[in-house]
């Protein structure tokens, strides 16, 4: 066993026994560098990474390939999960080196950290004749090694360089986001661009908000059909819910089947919104279904939810999840096994590989009469029973704070708009374990596994999406821990992370220093850290009502306006927090000493809260709840307080008059 056996990451602890001696990252092992005078061999990677496992199997499981590795480098495995800061200052070495970047990430630097040539996966015969060769210019011709790493340096410092054009989030700016989208639009399969095709999660959340501001009927029509096309597609598990990373088609046919916390945390409020504004009964169906597989499937011992579910099972990528026709029928038999076949598109010839099928919804269910929705779901029922008979993919178990603080969110505002008492119990025991593991000394820590936190520190997007989080808990629960931690949170962030000209870095000022200090504005999978942080201090700001919170938000968002402007696909979650900060945010209260369930005024702010809005529901003066101070009711009657930009309405007990309030543009 190497060094990697006392790690905390899944990821790590599969390299373990791995012949090649690596090294977590440390200090240590930079100075191991220095003593014996080598380069460093920097490996990057995730657990549920198909092509990380590749080149495991493949190089460093083979003890030719590690002998090379440890007579000539010191090597250090890096979870990029655990470590998004160090993936992002090797990352972007690897795109300017090579334009394009992925992973496995191969870099391999001089013992300061200095990348000084990069790549992603290679062969084994490749990777062996790499090895080599970057041993002999080691060796024969460092100076012009050196050379090129400080070339590499100085080019990623340059592509992170802050300040620059600032532009405000106005309506005009953000309604042509929209119209660009529109032009990206793939108008036959759903989505944007083509193969591999991604679930646009914030490009959807931000333009069901345009269409709440702005009545912009092709907004609502792209997430629509998008969204019915992934929920009918192979991307989405037609039998156990929940959504895998990518499709490799455009068609959204064959998914990476990896399952990821954070991609079903988004799109759980992507369709739970989509259902609360039309009704439409497959995105209500899919929500549900993407809710319970969260707490379900990712759910861990502790309260926290797991990273993902892997692509491979033992090592074959989709073998838990394909059918062929005969498979069907063995599971199901003859007739009903043919049904199955005609509901879920299964064929002779296949989707997938060696004829067999990722499943896809043929045909609309959620619409049909009772008898046909029995008969699916029975057959449904069955066939999961039968999958999980069958070898299962991997979980990697660590809980990282940003993606749980994503499906925190995700899991209350479903239950706001369901009533669903599982999504909200889930997410408060997920916040519980964030605030009394992952909170330490008014500081986050990134990531927990089986309830022992770990070392690496929070980067920006967990202390905004943790933030969001807890207000979005403390709406739903009332209690004043939730927003006192938020608050706890946005100070050490707007202490630790700004750059001086209203943005921010990626890594605190205290954090370890790396070649270069990261900061990328652009969303990605996940909300950047600065769309994060402004979406938390768009909440925290109307919940608490410290107008300067609102104007971080502002700032923030205005360094990332050119981007939101000129590239809204690598922006959507800056877009949909200017929405919010757009309509107010709403500030919604229904004061009451009586239980709220079936209150018409309750359910009227639930559906028709605008774009960010925070919704309080609770008795008057409650304690540390600020909203709800100097609320009283009117003639001893449930009454409405709303107000945007801290101006507010005329108090109201009845529902028409609440719904001009929350409804006029």
């Amino acid at each position: 066993m190497n060094r990697l056996g006392d790690a905390t990451s899944p990821y790590l602890l599969q390299h373990a026994n791995n012949p090649v001696d690596w090294w977590q990252w440390s200090s240590a092992a930079f100075d191991e560098a220095k003593r014996r005078d080598v380069p460093v061999l920097i490996s990057v990677g995730y657990a549920a990474c198909h092509w990380c496992h590749v080149m495991a199997h493949e190089s460093f499981e083979d003890a030719g390939v590690a002998r090379l590795m440890n007579d000539n480098f010191v090597s250090i495995k890096v979870d990029r999960e655990e470590r998004p800061d160090v993936d992002a200052v090797y990352m972007t070495a690897t795109q300017a080196m090579t334009g394009q970047g992925g992973w496995p990430m191969t870099v391999f630097a001089a013992p300061d950290g200095t990348p000084f040539f990069c790549g992603t996966y290679f062969p084994k015969a490749n990777f062996t004749r790499l090895l080599q060769s970057v041993t002999t210019a080691w060796a024969e011709q460092r100076d012009g090694v050196l050379r090129q790493g400080a070339a590499v340096v100085e080019a990623i410092g340059g592509a992170q360089a802050l300040g620059g054009v600032s532009a405000p989030l106005t309506a005009e700016l953000l309604d042509a986001a929209a119209a660009q989208l529109a032009t990206d639009y793939d108008g036959e399969n759903g989505g944007f661009g083509g193969a591999p095709k991604f679930p646009p999660q914030m490009n959807l959340l931000f333009l069901l908000r345009q269409y709440q501001r702005t009545g912009n009927p092709q907004a609502l029509e792209i997430v629509r059909h998008t969204c019915e096309a992934m929920a009918r597609g192979g991307i989405y598990d037609q039998l156990a819910g929940g959504f895998a990373r990518y499709s490799v088609d455009a068609r959204w046919i064959v998914p990476h089947f990896e399952k990821m916390l954070y991609d079903n945390g988004l799109l759980l409020r992507v369709y739970t919104h989509l259902w609360r504004l039309t009704g439409d009964p497959l995105a209500r169906r899919i929500a549900d279904e993407t809710a319970q597989f969260i707490v379900r499937d990712l759910g861990t011992p502790e309260g926290g939810f797991a990273s993902a579910l892997d692509a491979d099972t033992d090592g074959v990528e989709g073998l838990t999840y394909s059918w062929t026709p005969a498979q069907l029928v063995d599971a199901l038999g003859q007739e009903d096994g043919a049904y199955a076949a005609g509901v879920f598109e299964v064929t002779a010839a296949g989707t997938f590989e060696k004829g067999a099928s990722v499943l896809r919804l043929a045909r609309d269910i959620d619409d049909a009469n009772p008898p046909v929705v029995d008969r699916w779901s029975d057959v449904r029922d069955r066939l999961l029973t039968k999958r999980n008979e069958r070898p299962q993919p991997a979980r990697d178990d660590k809980v990282v704070a940003s993606w749980n603080g994503l499906a925190i969110t995700g899991l209350v505002e479903h239950y706001f708009a369901t009533g669903g008492a599982e999504s909200l119990d889930a997410a408060v025991r997920a916040a519980t374990l964030l605030a009394d593991l992952h909170v330490v000394d008014g500081r986050l820590r990134r990531v927990s596994r089986d309830g022992v936190v770990g070392d690496p520190a929070g980067v920006l997007d967990d202390y905004g999406a943790v933030a969001e989080a807890f207000c979005a808990v403390h709406q739903a629960t009332l209690d004043g821990r939730w927003l006192d931690l938020a608050g706890t949170l946005l100070d050490a962030a707007l202490a630790h992370f700004p750059t001086g000209s209203g943005g921010y870095y990626d890594t605190a000022d205290d954090a370890e220093r790396l070649v270069t200090r990261p900061a990328d504005p652009t969303d990605n999978a996940t909300p950047s850290g600065l769309s994060a942080l402004a979406a938390a201090l768009t909440s925290y700001t109307a919940l608490r009502g410290e107008p300067r919170y609102r104007e971080a938000a502002e700032a923030a968002l205005g360094t990332v306006g050119p981007i939101v402007g000129q590239h809204p696909r690598f922006s959507g979650y800056a877009a949909a927090t200017g929405e919010a900060l757009l309509s107010g945010p709403y500030e919604i209260v229904i004061a009451t000493q009586t239980d709220p369930t079936g209150d018409p005024l309750v359910s009227t702010a639930y559906e028709l809260a605008p774009p960010g809005a925070v919704v309080l529901v609770g008795a008057p003066d409650a304690p540390g709840v600020p909203l709800l101070a100097d609320r009283p009711l009117l003639d001893g009657a449930p009454t409405a307080y709303v107000c945007r930009g801290f101006v507010c309405d005329r108090p109201t007990t009845a529902v028409a008059d609440l719904t001009a309030q929350l409804t006029r543009r």
